[in-house]
């Protein structure tokens, strides 16, 4: 089985990459989790998309989606919502229109993310439902929060509670998605 978790962050440091990055060393028996970046994905735009087309940087990852058995969205919580490049790169990724339900309809999807703050990116992930209804994905219903992310997912070793959480919530989600 195959899964791929995509960090929606840009920064080199991030706390969201850093948890993506534990999920594949935490990968259960039998199951890959390939952590993707946003990195590449120009601001949407259809006059571009006219004139350009799609850009590769989004088929690649249309590309890795259509190949998972299932999807891992980290999102960070900017101002209490998912930040604007993941938003984007779920637009550019249901381009053309006829692509939306093979990228995404009833893929099972999960929704993860790490912050500083105490909520663990609740508001975010609460948003994101919006978007991933919209997509017909298949919802994981356990979202993974995690909180003080600069503590438990900092410069050295990962937290033993947090690395037994994401490994016990992986578990889930795999047996999810094989359904």
């Amino acid at each position: 089985m195959k899964l791929v978790a995509i960090s929606g962050s840009l920064r080199q440091a991030s706390f969201n990459t850093r948890l993506g990055r534990l999920m594949a060393d935490l990968s259960p028996a039998g199951c890959e989790v390939v952590l993707k970046g946003l990195h590449g994905i120009p601001l949407y735009n259809a006059d571009d998309e006219e004139a350009r087309g799609i850009p590769e940087a989004v088929e690649a990852l249309r590309g890795e989606i259509k190949a998972a058995d299932g999807l891992i969205l980290i999102t960070p919580e900017y101002n209490g919502a998912m930040p604007g490049v993941l938003k984007n790169a779920l637009d550019w990724l249901t381009r053309p229109g006829e692509e939306m339900k093979p990228t995404f309809g009833h893929r099972p999807t999960a929704l993860a993310g790490a912050t500083p703050g105490a909520w663990g990116t609740a508001m975010a992930q609460s948003g994101a439902l919006i978007n991933l209804r919209q997509l017909g994905v298949n919802l994981f219903p356990d979202f993974l929060r995690v909180s003080r992310a600069g503590t438990v997912l900092g410069d050295g070793e990962v937290d033993a509670k947090l690395r037994d959480q994401v490994g016990a919530w992986l578990e889930r989600f795999v047996e999810f998605a094989r359904g």
